[in-house]
């Protein structure tokens, strides 16, 4: 019995795997096994790095309120106790945004902290 061999799958398979691969540069782009190695890698570091994203946001916010928040002479620990003490909801992303982009309002936060 001859061997059977489903080559619409397997094409399709790599078919959509050099679809991935495009734009990449020299081989990566048209020759299957670098392809496939690339794309797997790059895969990779895209899971990888949706969970890094999540991470570097919050390290930048924490240190945008640092700096807006040493601005009035209190530290970032200090401003963040005395934020959950007073009560007020506002998280780390809307008070870097006041911090940065509007100093009025943050300021305003800070006033009523003292």
């Amino acid at each position: 019995m001859p061997r059977s061999v489903n080559n619409v799958a397997s094409r399709k398979r790599r078919k959509r795997t050099l679809e991935l691969a495009k734009g990449y540069f020299g081989r990566g782009k048209n020759v299957w096994t670098v392809a496939k190695n690339k794309v797997e890698k790059g895969l990779g570091y895209a899971y990888r790095d949706r969970k890094a994203k999540k991470r570097d946001f919050r390290s930048l916010w924490i240190a945008r309120i640092n700096a807006g928040a040493r601005m009035f002479g209190m530290s970032y620990s200090e401003f963040m106790g005395k934020i959950k003490t007073a009560g007020i909801e506002l998280n780390r992303k809307a008070l870097a945004d006041l911090a940065t982009n509007h100093p009025q309002a943050f300021e305003a936060v800070v006033k009523k902290l003292k």
